[in-house]
């Protein structure tokens, strides 16, 4: 959707001042602050082309930009939801703020979305992607210590990058977590993951180091933290040696984390526990994939599934 209108200086300001406020209130990564500035410069653009702003717009405003958005083609369920939830997050802070008394998205309504469930991998896929890395090189023996990590833990890939190395308590077998909106939680290793972890805190570390000083417990082959990217470019090239079909990424550890704990029996609170989750509501989707798998199991090895 292309609009010829260009946004004025004052919502350039909002825009740059709300997303100053999503990191210094939330703790919300970069990527994240990028696609809410993007949804709501297009926006901004749109208005301005049909004589509004961004600040000012009311409801019927909205609903015409959405609408317009909509029809435009190319963009699916999930791409207007984002755009309603940038504009019901950024007007909800203006009028936290003070800078209107009004919310004109408070009303909006969003497009119903496909019930998506997590992808995950069984244990044995699991087993096979853990030992795939060579633990005879430093690199090798680091993502081994990560992998086992990511599935002892279920943490996000962007938290486990960042671990500082004291967040990790040897002695005590767990590992402060400061996840998503500066929440902090504690999470057991598990006795694998602590091996590992103490092989490669023993000998791989140390040569990944050098002599450069590094507070990160994960690090590049350069010494440095461990990125995002070259975690999901590692993951993929661990799966195709193992074996296993489909694109995975450092999240399908964290789904097979929750889904192996319900499927022996874990506690739903305690995942959310373990997971981060501030709602309830998000740890539930991984029921339905515990079940999902014993509908399947039932259905391939029952005389009558």
């Amino acid at each position: 959707m292309n609009g010829s209108g260009c946004e004025s200086a004052a919502d350039r300001r909002l825009i740059d001042d709300f997303v100053e406020a999503l990191w210094l209130e939330d703790g919300l990564a970069e990527p994240s602050r990028k696609a809410y500035a993007t949804d709501l410069r297009a926006a901004a653009h749109w208005l301005a082309s049909s004589g509004s702003a961004l600040g000012d717009a009311d409801g019927a405003a909205l609903r015409a930009y959405l609408a317009a958005r909509g029809a435009a083609g190319g963009f699916g369920p999930r791409s207007q939801a984002r755009a309603q939830s940038a504009l019901r997050r950024f007007y909800g802070w203006l009028v936290r703020s003070g800078r209107r008394s009004d919310d004109p998205a408070a009303r909006l309504r969003g497009p119903r979305l496909p019930h998506a469930l997590p992808g995950t991998i069984s244990a044995s896929q699991v087993d096979a992607l853990l030992a795939a890395p060579d633990p005879d090189t430093a690199i090798g023996l680091r993502d081994r210590a990560w992998l086992e990590l990511m599935y002892a833990t279920g943490l996000r890939v962007s938290e486990c990058v960042t671990l500082p190395v004291h967040a990790y308590s040897a002695q005590q077998g767990l590992i402060q977590v400061i996840g998503k909106g500066r929440r902090e939680r504690l999470v057991p290793v598990g006795d694998e993951a602590a091996h590992w972890l103490a092989r490669y805190l023993r000998h791989g570390r140390p040569a990944l180091a050098g002599a450069r000083p590094s507070e990160t417990l994960l690090l590049s082959q350069r010494g440095a933290a461990m990125s995002r990217q070259n975690a999901w470019h590692r993951i993929r090239r661990y799966a195709v040696a193992a074996g296993i079909p489909g694109k995975l990424s450092p999240h399908t550890l964290r789904h097979a984390f929750a889904t192996h704990l319900l499927d022996h029996g874990a506690d739903l609170r305690a995942v959310q526990m373990l997971l981060g989750h501030s709602n309830l509501n998000t740890t539930q989707i991984y029921t339905h994939v515990a079940r999902a798998r014993l509908k399947a199991l039932h259905e391939q090895h029952h005389p009558r599934g």
